[in-house]
C-alpha cells in the first residue's frame, strides 16, 4: 500500500469509527432531556428509568468517542501537515470553538451523572440542556470546517499561501448551511432509529412491558420528526452541489456526458472507461428537474473536466445510492409506524413485519451517515481543499504509514469490542422495580441537596 493510500485509509477508518459517536453524542443527550422532562411532568417512573439507563450508555459512548476524537485530532497534524499549514490560519477558529464546546459538554455531563441524588429534579434536568446544546455546537463547528474544504472562502491565495484571511467568512462559507443542517439532522435520525431498533428487538423477544414500549415510542418520535426534514435537507444539498461542486454532483449521479433533460440514474454498474452505467434504472429528465426545477435544463457531465480531476465515480455513485436508499427506507418505516399508531388509537403497533422494519432502519440509518461522508470526502477528491490543495500534496512524507494504519485499526477494534461489552453489561443489568418513588419529589431532593 502506497503512503497516500495508507494515510487515506487510516483517516477514513478513523472518521468512519468516530462518526458513530459523533451522531449519538448529538442525538442521545436530547433524548435524555426529553425523557427526563416527561418523567418530571407526568410523574411516570418509566420515563425516569429510561433516562437513567440511557445516561449510563451516554457516559460510555462519550468516553470512547473522546478517545477516538483525540486520535483524529493528532492524525490531522501527523498525516496531513500541508493541510494544517494551509488551513490552520483560515479555519483554526472553528476547531478552537469545538474544543470549548466539547469541554462544556464534558463539564455538564459530569454534573448530570453525579447529580442524580445531589441536585433538585429541576436543576438536574436543566443540566441536560448544556449537554445537548454543546454537542450540537461541536458538530456545527467541525462540519463548518469541512464545508470550507469543499467551498473554500475567506482568504486570498497568493504565491501558494493563504493571505488576507477573513476567518468568519471562511466559517460561513457557501457550503456551511447545507452541510451543517444535513449533519445535525442525520444525528437525530440515527439516534431515533438506533434507539427504536433496540426496543423493537426486545419487543419481538416478548418484552412487551411499558418500559420497552415507551423506549420504542420515544425513539420513533425523534425519528419521525427528523427523517422528513433530512430528506428535504438532502435535496437542497444536491441542488447546491450542482452549481458549486459540479464534478462531485456528476459523480454522484454518474453523469459522464453533458446533456439536456438528464435522467436520474439509480443503481447500476459504473464503467468510467466507457462512460456507461449498465443495468441502471433511469428516470427520464428527473435529474434536470430535481437540480434546476426544469426538466429540460442542462446538467454538466464529467466530460467538461480533466480526467485527473475526476473522483472515484463508481464509489461515489454507489455511496450516494446507498445513502438515499437507506434514507427513504427509514422514512417509509417511520410513516407506517405512526400511521399504525394512530390507526390503533395510540397503541404501539406490534406487527412483526413492522418491528423488523424498525430493526433494519436502525443500522441502515448509521450506514446512510457513513455513505454520506463517503460521498462528501470521496466526491471532493483529488482535492483536500477544493481547487487549491491536492490530496497527494497534503500527505506527510514520514515513513511507516502502513504500520501506523494497522496499529490504529487494531486500536479501533479493541475500542469497539470494549464498547459492545460495556453496553451489553448495562443492558443486562436487572431493572429496578418500578414505583412512583422512582421519580424524585422536589421537596425530598432539596432536603438532600
Amino acid at each position: 500500500m502506497g503512503d497516500l493510500l495508507a494515510a487515506r485509509a487510516q483517516m477514513g477508518t478513523s472518521l468512519a469509527f468516530h462518526i458513530i459517536f459523533s451522531v449519538l453524542g448529538v442525538g442521545l443527550p436530547l433524548l435524555l432531556c426529553i425523557s427526563e422532562g416527561l418523567a418530571l411532568k407526568t410523574k411516570n417512573p418509566t420515563y425516569m428509568l429510561l433516562t437513567r439507563r440511557w445516561a449510563k450508555a451516554a457516559a460510555i459512548l462519550f468516553a470512547i468517542g473522546a478517545v477516538s476524537g483525540t486520535i483524529l485530532s493528532f492524525e490531522l497534524g501527523l498525516l496531513w501537515p500541508s493541510y494544517i499549514a494551509f488551513a490552520g490560519k483560515v479555519v483554526g477558529i472553528p476547531f478552537m470553538l469545538e474544543g470549548f464546546a466539547f469541554f462544556l459538554e464534558a463539564i455538564f455531563l459530569g454534573l448530570y451523572l453525579y447529580g442524580w441524588d445531589h441536585l433538585s429534579p429541576r436543576a438536574h434536568w436543566l443540566c441536560s440542556f448544556p449537554i445537548w446544546i454543546s454537542g450540537l455546537l461541536s458538530a456545527w463547528f467541525i462540519v463548518s470546517a469541512n464545508s470550507w474544504m469543499n467551498t473554500p472562502a475567506g482568504f486570498v491565495f497568493k504565491d501558494g499561501i493563504a493571505v488576507d484571511v477573513r476567518p468568519f467568512q471562511a466559517i460561513f462559507n457557501p457550503s456551511t448551511p447545507f452541510e451543517t443542517v444535513h449533519m445535525m439532522l442525520a444525528s437525530y435520525v440515527c439516534t431515533g432509529f438506533g434507539v427504536a431498533a433496540v426496543y423493537a428487538w426486545a419487543i419481538l423477544r416478548g418484552k412487551r412491558d411499558d418500559y420497552h414500549r415507551k423506549g420504542l415510542m420515544l425513539g420513533m418520535l425523534m425519528a419521525v420528526v427528523a427523517i422528513p426534514l433530512q430528506i428535504v435537507s438532502g435535496d437542497f444539498n444536491a441542488r447546491f452541489l450542482a452549481n458549486y461542486q459540479p464534478t462531485k454532483f456528476a459523480a454522484m449521479e454518474a453523469v459522464f456526458k453533458t446533456q439536456d433533460g438528464a435522467p436520474i440514474t439509480v443503481g447500476g454498474l459504473v464503467d468510467p472507461a466507457t462512460g456507461e452505467v449498465r443495468y441502471a434504472l433511469e428516470i427520464p429528465r428527473g435529474l434536470s428537474l430535481l437540480a434546476y426545477a426544469n426538466p429540460d435544463a442542462t446538467v454538466k457531465g464529467l466530460d467538461q473536466y480533466n480526467r485527473q480531476d475526476w473522483p472515484n465515480v463508481p464509489l461515489v455513485h454507489l455511496s450516494f445510492d446507498g445513502m438515499v436508499g437507506s434514507g427513504f427506507f427509514a422514512l417509509f418505516i417511520a410513516c407506517v409506524f405512526w400511521f399504525m399508531f394512530f390507526l390503533k388509537k395510540r397503541v404501539i403497533p406490534e406487527d412483526k413485519r413492522l418491528l423488523w422494519g424498525v430493526i433494519a432502519a436502525g443500522p441502515l440509518s448509521f450506514l446512510a451517515v457513513e455513505f454520506g461522508w463517503m460521498v462528501t470526502e470521496l466526491g471532493r477528491q483529488p482535492w483536500t481543499i477544493y481547487g487549491y490543495l491536492r490530496t497527494k500534496d497534503a500527505v506527510t512524507t514520514a515513513p511507516w504509514l502502513n504500520i501506523s494504519f494497522l496499529v490504529f485499526t487494531l486500536i479501533y477494534i479493541l475500542l469497539g469490542v470494549a464498547l459492545v461489552w460495556l453496553l451489553l453489561r448495562v443492558a443486562r443489568t436487572p431493572m429496578p422495580r418500578l414505583t412512583s418513588q422512582a421519580v424524585p419529589q422536589p421537596s425530598t431532593q432539596r432536603a438532600r441537596a
